[in-house]
């Protein structure tokens, strides 16, 4: 439902120059080559009070941004599948500090990648043995010691990735058992990196649930969200909906994807990813982003119980050191979401318990309980580079606060 910005706190004057902010920003990026196009969205208390698309979907065609554009989401992906888990575990299937190999026993004797230099100097790996079982909580955070490459083979190729390329096509049960024969590149539950701890979960989510990952979310998320174009492939009915994919060039300006995410979206995959690979649009992603900020709860269907959204967007890293540049300086990390602990910590707008993500193609959201608020925001390029765009967005966003 929409609504004049006044109802829910915002002032239609500073609303309208953020959007006239972001109407001049994106059409100068345009202009220039360097945007096709975007969709934005504010809501707050409940009620729509920016939904906006600008530029094209598809430029060669002359094909324009609408509302219901799908995009594909890579990351964001992976809120969901934290949604899942919280479901099974709020039914009592199992606890975060239990094990993973309690159901994937796979994992059960993990072992932990050393380099060391012999002699010559020359590097050479062995493994140790875990000392610790990979948890259900460290999948969530990013602590599992897995990451998205994993450790360098004899045969100079990382591990996971080449878990990953073999298993191309294959089910996420053959997937996920590549990965666990991958030595681990740290003791688990000791730093955050960003990783397939996810995908692990999707499967996980599949075996204690029963059911395959996609029709666990269509069923137990998607149906009664009413989010009715996501999935994990776009049917070819709604192939015209589908944004076309871009690629930055050295400079900037854009240049139509080549690779395979231009069509392989197109087509039902081999394994549901648990921590990528959904397809959706920005009017249904906003309807998963109000039942977070409602406490789990959308139209009458109760997704999860308010202290279990509580618990997800509370900081789990105790102060456990960060690995790359993933998650931002300041920032602490819940279950599958960056929290923020404070503006004086991150050094941005925003408020305390503030938490978000976003996709490899530019897509983000952010969600804020206590002001009751929520952007989405969506772009089509891969890879984005950590484009400033969607914090921009971001702040122009929250400028126009008045209450």
């Amino acid at each position: 439902m929409e609504t004049k910005p006044e109802d829910v706190g915002l002032s239609s004057d500073r609303l309208a120059l953020g959007v006239a902010r972001v109407d001049d920003w994106a059409k100068r990026l345009v202009d220039d080559g360097k945007l096709a196009g975007l969709t934005t969205v504010v809501l707050r208390r409940g009620k729509v009070a920016h939904f906006h698309t600008c530029g094209q979907a598809d430029i060669a065609r002359g094909k324009p941004m609408t509302p219901d554009t799908i995009f594909r989401f890579y990351s964001m992906t992976k809120p969901l599948t934290s949604v899942a888990i919280m479901m099974l575990y709020e039914e009592g299937r199992f606890g975060l500090n239990d094990p993973v190999s309690r159901f994937l026993p796979e994992f059960a004797n993990m072992k932990i990648a050393v380099e060391e230099k012999d002699a010559t100097g020359k590097a050479v790996m062995h493994t140790i043995a875990a000392k610790q079982q990979i948890t259900i909580r460290d999948l969530l955070r990013h602590t599992s010691g897995l990451n998205y490459a994993g450790p360098r083979g004899e045969d100079g190729q990382f591990g996971l990735a080449k878990a990953r390329a073999a298993t191309q096509g294959k089910d996420l049960a053959t997937v996920i058992q590549a990965f666990a024969q991958v030595p681990l590149l740290r003791e688990p539950g000791t730093a955050f990196d960003y990783s397939y701890s996810i995908d692990v979960l999707g499967r996980l989510v599949e075996v204690v649930s029963g059911m395959p990952l996609d029709q666990y979310f269509a069923k137990r998320i998607f149906e009664p969200l009413n989010m009715k174009d996501t999935g994990f492939f776009v049917p070819e009915e709604k192939w015209d909906r589908l944004t076309t994919l871009y690629a930055p060039k050295p400079d900037a300006t854009l240049v139509r994807h080549s690779g395979a995410p231009q069509d392989s979206f197109k087509t039902k995959p081999g394994a549901f990813m648990g921590g990528e690979g959904l397809t959706s649009t920005a009017r249904d992603y906003a309807r998963f982003c109000q039942m977070m900020i409602n406490g789990g709860e959308l139209d009458g269907a109760r997704i999860l119980g308010r202290k279990t959204v509580d618990l997800m967007r509370m900081d789990h890293l105790n102060g456990m050191p960060r690995v790359g540049a993933t998650l931002p300086a300041g920032f602490g990390f819940g279950l599958t979401f960056a929290v923020n602990p404070g503006v004086g910590h991150t050094g941005a707008i925003g408020s305390e318990g503030e938490y978000y993500w976003g996709g490899a193609a530019g897509t983000r959201f952010w969600l804020d309980p206590k002001e009751q608020m929520f952007g989405v925001f969506m772009v089509q390029i891969l890879p984005n580079g950590q484009l400033p765009y969607a914090e921009r967005f971001r702040q122009m966003a929250y400028q126009s606060l008045v209450d």
